[in-house]
């Protein structure tokens, strides 16, 4: 069982969550998406076997040392919720994530993100967050160089709009990627607009 219990922290570092239930020698593992509805991978092996667990809500279960993770299968949200509420309900809260987007080459949202801005000022404060991260990106049009200004300008009209909205200062971080960390993968001098973004995080 070693293998998968030292996958289970490296998953959580990039924001899975994982369900491990059950007494010794039999173990749980359920594959849940991350709070921006992302599923990752996860293998989870012993010397019996492997199985490859990389869609969501996906479960498979060892009974033990000697034997092979079952066959994974996909479990309704209803089930999970009815087996796995009380590991559930112990999860820390998750983040919140909001992602505008931007016309070609510019710093103008589109009208559809900045219907957003409501949701995002009314998560802020649900959450009394004082720790909220504004990333810019860009595709891969154009110049690198070009794009890392760009997406850096992309990310600090967003946090103007929400310090205008009342959000103090101090409460928000500004990064920005440029072309780097594409929301989808292309090749390089592509236009794609779901790339041309801002990623809100509220922690």
């Amino acid at each position: 069982m070693k293998t998968v219990t030292r996958f289970l922290s490296f998953v959580l570092f990039f924001s899975l969550s994982l369900i491990f239930s059950g007494c010794a020698p039999k173990t749980t593992v359920v594959l849940l998406p991350d709070p921006s509805g992302h599923v990752g991978k996860i293998s989870v092996a012993n010397k019996a076997g492997t199985f490859d667990i990389t869609q969501k809500d996906q479960e498979t279960v060892i009974a033990g040392q000697e034997s092979k993770p079952s066959k994974p299968e996909i479990l309704s949200e209803n089930e999970i919720r009815k087996r796995y509420s009380h590991v559930l309900d112990a999860l820390p809260e998750q983040p919140k994530h909001f992602i505008l987007y931007f016309y070609s080459e510019s710093t103008e949202l589109t009208p559809k993100s900045l219907k957003m801005l409501p949701q995002i000022l009314n998560s802020i404060t649900e959450k009394k967050s004082e720790n909220v991260s504004v990333v810019g990106h860009t595709d891969t049009a154009g110049d690198r160089k070009y794009n890392l200004q760009l997406s850096r300008k992309r990310a600090l009209i967003v946090s103007r709009l929400l310090i205008k909205k009342g959000v103090p200062p101090a409460f928000l971080s500004t990064t920005s990627h440029g072309e780097e960390n594409p929301l989808i993968k292309t090749g390089d001098n592509v236009h794609e607009p779901r790339n041309r973004r801002v990623e809100v995080v509220i922690r």
